[in-house]
């Protein structure tokens, strides 16, 4: 099973949630998840379906992708799920990530984990701006960001993992890796095209 961002639980319930925002501007230890249960049909498996794509895989913050997706009935995502008090504020312990079905880490620590990485506070972490502000200029800062998310997780498997699973697990982290490179490549290209140089016979 493939490895998806953004996909948790509510530890104390092990109710399904999706994290819309790892942490909070001025709340560095809140997140924003959307509970799965009880959605109407129409709104789970939309939102279901984006979290499985690229766009929500690519996504630093899951909100971002719903920010520019619609469900079914034309609503956009994140406001809607917003007006019907669907949006829950939650502390950062409370929830762990579930990248796969064999492997969690509390989301307050994955986020220290992900600071340290890039040298910075938790604090630091959120998104400071509206994603909409610069549509393709948050897209590729997106993608860029997203690495570290990664490879963090690659960092602590399962501790009473067999070498098989922790050896399944690596190599997931690697082909995603691959992916999120060819995918930055791509937008690269498509920024500034690479110029090709003449060959001589």
């Amino acid at each position: 099973m493939a490895e998806l961002k953004h996909v948790g639980r509510v530890i104390s319930t092990k109710k399904k949630c999706l994290v819309a925002y790892r942490t909070l501007p001025g709340e560095a230890h809140e997140c924003l998840i959307v509970p799965t249960e009880n959605l109407p049909d129409i709104y789970h498996d939309a939102l279901i379906n984006l979290v499985e794509s690229s766009a929500g895989q690519e996504a630093y913050e899951f909100a971002e992708a719903m920010a520019r997706t619609q469900f079914p009935d034309g609503a956009t995502m994140l406001p809607a799920l917003h007006a019907s008090g669907r949006l829950i504020k939650a502390p950062t312990a409370s929830i762990e990530m579930t990248p796969t079905s064999g492997f969690s880490i509390p989301l307050s620590e994955l986020n220290q984990i992900i600071a340290e990485q890039r040298g910075v506070a938790v604090d630091d972490l959120s998104l400071k701006d509206k994603p909409s502000d610069k549509p393709e200029e948050k897209k590729v800062e997106a993608k860029v960001e997203a690495t570290p998310t990664a490879t963090v997780e690659a960092t602590a498997p399962s501790a009473d993992a067999t070498p098989e699973d922790q050896a399944k697990f690596y190599r997931s982290q690697a082909d995603k890796l691959a992916k999120e490179a060819a995918a930055m490549r791509r937008k690269a290209e498509e920024l500034v095209p690479t110029a090709k140089k003449k060959t001589v016979k």
